[in-house]
């Protein structure tokens, strides 16, 4: 099983991605935004293009999930924002159409709560999250759409709800819970500093 965890630039994919790992046994993260990466460091800096718009990375990353989909006994948990309908249906629509179980959540929130989020994860201030604040409208308004459900709330939700809510739709069973505000807190800032993008 595939779990796509859509939503905007500062909505919590990664976040509950690796919430869902630690307490889903067997399961791996995959970042489509790696595939990404890779593309950019092969192009000029001059050059690159937003790699979703590039046709190898759509293609990258179809290929990619439908490999590890195939040879990995666990689910596959890819934290991935995706609005354009064409570039969605190259990735979650070719996965599922080639015989994937694929579980898609988007998980949404009001503009000024995304704002916020943005505003805590910002170290060197909000400058370095301008691309992300810019997007913030388009990408809620995109994924509103019927195509991009299921939608989860997460205004008033813990991360820890969150979780929950995307394994109970896909009927998958957690493991308890059983961390402390303290080391949840720890959790977060470890996953947040790991995934700084520096370049």
């Amino acid at each position: 099983m595939l779990l796509w965890i859509n939503g905007p630039f500062g909505g919590g994919k990664t976040h509950t991605a690796f919430e869902l790992r630690r307490r889903l046994p067997g399961s791996v993260v995959c970042d489509p935004e790696e595939v990404g990466f890779g593309l950019h460091r092969v192009i000029p800096r001059e050059l690159r293009p937003d790699f979703q718009d590039l046709a190898a990375w759509r293609q990258g990353v179809f290929e990619t999930l439908d490999l590890v989909l195939s040879k990995h006994d666990g689910p596959v948990i890819a934290p991935m924002t995706v609005v354009e309908p064409a570039y969605f249906a190259e990735t979650v629509g070719r996965l599922r159409e080639t015989g994937h179980d694929v579980r898609h959540f988007a998980l949404m929130a009001r503009p000024e709560t995304v704002v916020r989020r943005l505003r805590e994860r910002a170290l060197g201030g909000l400058r370095h999250e301008s691309f992300a604040l810019d997007q913030v409208d388009r990408c809620l308004n995109a994924l509103a759409r019927p195509e991009f459900a299921e939608h989860i709330q997460t205004d008033e939700l813990s991360l820890r709800e969150v979780a929950d809510r995307i394994a109970a739709s896909a009927g998958l069973t957690l493991a308890p819970n059983t961390d402390g505000r303290l080391r949840t807190q720890l959790r977060r800032v470890l996953v947040g500093v790991r995934h700084i993008r520096l370049f």
